[in-house]
């Protein structure tokens, strides 16, 4: 016989995150501002009802087990879930839709992000927030309910059991470079600019690890010449003015290129291609906003 589902009150679940964010039990009192007893009772009754430890006491404080992780998770999305509600109702209220929040990577955002809000503000206003954030930060906002999608680059490695993957778009790499090479010929091979500066991405994620495959797969060694940094905008700047040159997705610098201020060099012994797409919590539905945000970002569903 299958067991009846257990019905959680979500007060004892706002407890229990405390208890799970201060990593002791006094703390989360202290955190609720009620007694410690209180705290201790309701955990209690918590575990009793569900049947199972949630966490185990060490001398570090509190380490959660794996059904205690699952239900942190859950606890967190309906944070995230209340905290939204209210401003809900408020912008429905002004006539607005939302909110709706998602995260990205410096580049997939670029390229992605700007056509997709421009299809979406064609019908009525919007509260949208974007978040910059590596790939691993990113699962983490996913699975606490803090973010609705994730637009990141694709087919680097697999996703998280709880996360699925869509891609969306694929733009090649170039060798990007300002001003100060002009006299560079259209196409180079790596090999040839192994004297050169370079500026390239260092938090490890999946674009840092695909560039480093790049160097590998021509068997080049990753400069040691290299400014490391995470913000386009600083990277791009940095190449415009001086003789440092980078690899980038022409998505990500189509507006420089078109103007002039940067230019493409094709790189003769290397051919790579980015992948850019999506990632949401699996058996999570979107909100209306997230949907239609999706849509524009892939088209309509079969």
């Amino acid at each position: 016989m299958s067991r009846a589902p257990v019905e959680i009150d979500p007060r004892v679940l706002r407890t229990y995150l405390a208890v799970c964010r201060e990593r002791s039990i006094s703390g989360a009192a202290r955190r609720l501002a009620v007694s410690q007893p209180s705290v201790s009772v309701a955990i209690t009754q918590l575990e009793n009802r569900l049947g199972c430890s949630l966490f185990k006491r060490g001398r570090q404080g509190i380490v959660l087990t794996e059904a205690g992780v699952a239900l942190m998770r859950r606890a967190e999305m309906l944070e995230a879930l209340l905290h939204e509600a209210a401003e809900a109702v408020r912008l429905a209220q002004q006539g607005a839709r939302g909110p709706l929040r998602i995260g990205g990577t410096p580049g997939a955002l670029v390229s992605l992000v700007p056509t997709a809000v421009m299809a979406m503000e064609a019908d009525s206003h919007m509260a949208l927030h974007i978040v910059e954030a590596p790939d691993a930060t990113l699962t983490d906002l996913l699975r606490r309910g803090e973010i609705e999608v994730a637009v990141v680059t694709t087919g680097i490695e697999r996703p998280p059991a709880d996360i699925d993957e869509r891609d969306v778009a694929r733009d090649p790499f170039a060798l990007i470079v300002g001003r100060a090479h002009d006299g560079l010929g259209p196409s180079v091979t790596l090999r040839e600019t192994a004297t050169m500066g370079w500026v390239l991405p260092q938090a490890a994620g999946a674009f840092h690890r695909q560039i480093d495959a790049l160097f590998l797969g021509a068997g080049v060694a990753v400069p040691t010449d290299v400014i490391r940094c995470d913000s386009l905008l600083t990277s791009k700047a940095i190449v415009r003015e001086g003789r440092r040159v980078t690899i980038l997705p022409r998505g990500v610098v189509a507006a420089e290129l078109a103007s002039g201020v940067l230019r493409e060099v094709s790189l003769a012994d290397v051919n790579i291609t980015r992948t850019i797409g999506i990632r949401t919590l699996r058996g999570r539905g979107l909100s209306a906003l997230g949907g239609q945000f999706v849509a524009a970002l892939t088209g309509p569903g079969p």
